[in-house]
């Protein structure tokens, strides 16, 4: 007797919630990001086995638990690092990375450059509210210049990063920032990223309403401008982008900066993975190697 095709469950919001309630701060907006990664894994139907995120330290690294897929919660700016190592296992995987403004461009800054050179195939979201708030408000390197902190109680004396530049001149292939409190604005950008093959970067104003008070939800709302919303703009021109991605003060751009498919990704080079994934090729290690290696490291 044939048997029917099961069809595939319909995944919604309730699907990639997590065991864990966030605990972040009341109107922090991590929320808002959370959020929106939820909703666009829900609008892509990507199946949580199919899903690993992967974080460093902070209070938005905290994200792997808060959401229902795999996930690791790694070492401090060492996230792009781990989940390069497993894009290269098991390329099949979605593999998204969070984290903020610190992790990602202060201690992990080195891995930000060459994740985005390799054009490794992930999707890394960096939760910027220029400020370390895990540890209570310390000068971060988006920190404007003057901004007052716990560490430097007189004003910044450095010049903050500008992500989104950077990210345009270290090679990455699609280059994004959004605005927590830009729900529909922002759950697009995510499902772009996360369908553009290679690395993608989204770096999301998240104002922390604890300890940054100088860039706050209402400083921005009236400052953002959606790209989208200019018909002569063309996110394929890399120097339209990066004259956009200079403009800070009464307009600043949010939006897809820029995209290029034509870049092969980093596990699409390299010829033993043509076979699939390395996690299905089969163990081609002897049993005996492999276990006297295991207890060697153990």
């Amino acid at each position: 007797m044939a048997t029917e095709a099961i069809a595939p469950k319909e995944l919604k919001m309730a699907d990639f919630k997590g065991r864990v309630d966030p605990d972040w701060c009341p109107g922090c907006g991590d929320y808002g990001v959370l959020a929106a990664v939820q909703k666009a894994l829900v609008e892509l139907q990507i199946p949580n086995h199919e899903v690993v995120t992967i974080s460093g330290i902070g209070c938005s690294s905290n994200f792997p638990g808060f959401i229902e897929t795999y996930g690791m919660h790694t070492l401090h700016g060492r996230s792009l690092a781990v989940a390069t190592g497993m894009k290269m296992a098991n390329h099949a995987m979605t593999v998204l990375v969070t984290g903020g403004d610190g992790d990602g461009f202060g201690i992990g800054g080195n891995h930000f450059m060459h994740t985005m050179r390799r054009n490794v195939d992930l999707t890394y979201i960096v939760m910027d509210n220029q400020i370390y708030g895990l540890t209570t408000g310390q000068t971060s390197p988006t920190s404007r210049l003057g901004m007052k902190t716990k560490s430097m109680p007189f004003g910044s004396v450095e010049a903050p990063i500008n992500p989104i530049s950077l990210a345009l001149s270290a090679g990455a292939t699609f280059v994004a920032r959004g605005f927590s409190a830009e729900q529909k604005h922002l759950t697009e950008l995510l499902k772009q990223a996360i369908q553009h093959k290679g690395f993608s970067f989204l770096d999301v104003f998240s104002p922390c309403v604890t300890y940054n008070h100088d860039n706050t939800f209402q400083w921005f709302k009236p400052r953002v401008k959606k790209l989208e919303e200019n018909p002569e703009y063309d996110p394929s021109d890399w120097m339209m982008a990066m004259e956009k991605s200079l403009l800070w003060g009464d307009e600043i751009p949010i939006g897809k900066f820029f995209e290029r498919t034509d870049v092969p990704t980093l596990h699409g080079s390299e010829p033993v993975l043509d076979q699939g994934p390395l996690v299905h090729q089969g163990n081609r290690i002897p049993p005996e190697v492999a276990e006297g290696f295991i207890k060697e490291l153990m």
